[in-house]
């Protein structure tokens, strides 16, 4: 299905979700933000977290990790800054708006790149999936929490039916899991070391990809 979204128009629906976004989001989606943080501390270093929203996650990480916190929108990051300075966050080294499809970075700058809850926001996700390889260092991860679609069946309907709203709102419904094996299929440069369902529902799966030392 063709998208509609756009890079203006997913910033301007963000900075309206940028009052509520803790209480929306926050609940729903602790425990892929646990998971996601765990695996970027065990391997720690330089790590990228692509859509930072208010910096939620940001507490708990380890001092092992130095952060840089990108997102689109640049109220829902002021937030993020007021977070950062509240707790005294001292491995928070930047937070700035930034395009996921055009990172700014040289290659082989992070250990890690997270992203939670993001690219099924962005306009074209293979395109940032493509950053984050590039980005990352030989042997790093990245560590992905995303929606998985049905494809098929009555979720699958419901999913493809709603995205006319949801991409209003900044994010698709219909996301299925082919897109990912299909990006995974054409870049050599990776390779698949976990995917888990998580909750709610399973219908979100933590994903793991690891650019591989040979790239």
């Amino acid at each position: 299905m063709a998208t509609l979204m756009q890079t203006r128009n997913v910033a301007a629906a963000y900075d309206r979700w940028a009052p509520i976004y803790d209480l929306v989001f926050g609940p729903v989606f602790r425990r892929g933000r646990s998971d996601a943080i765990v695996a970027a501390n065990r391997i720690g270093g330089k790590v990228l977290e692509v859509g930072v929203g208010t910096g939620i996650s940001l507490p708990g990480y380890g001092h092992n990790c130095r952060l840089h916190g990108i997102d689109i929108s640049p109220q829902i990051l002021e937030k993020a800054r007021q977070r950062v300075k509240a707790l005294g966050l001292a491995n928070v080294d930047a937070l700035d708006v930034m395009d996921a499809e055009a990172l700014p970075f040289e290659d082989d700058s992070f250990d890690v790149v997270v992203a939670q809850y993001v690219i099924t926001a962005i306009p074209d996700p293979e395109r940032a999936l493509d950053e984050f390889v590039r980005v990352l260092r030989p042997g790093g991860e990245i560590i992905i929490t995303t929606r998985v679609g049905a494809n098929i069946g009555m979720r699958g309907s419901i999913e493809k039916a709603l995205m006319p709203v949801t991409s209003r709102l900044g994010f698709r419904t219909d996301f299925p899991w082919e897109r990912y094996a299909d990006w995974d299929a054409r870049t050599s440069q990776v390779e698949l070391i976990e995917r888990r369902a998580l909750p709610p529902l399973g219908h979100f799966a933590l994903v793991r990809f690891r650019k591989t030392k040979d790239a």
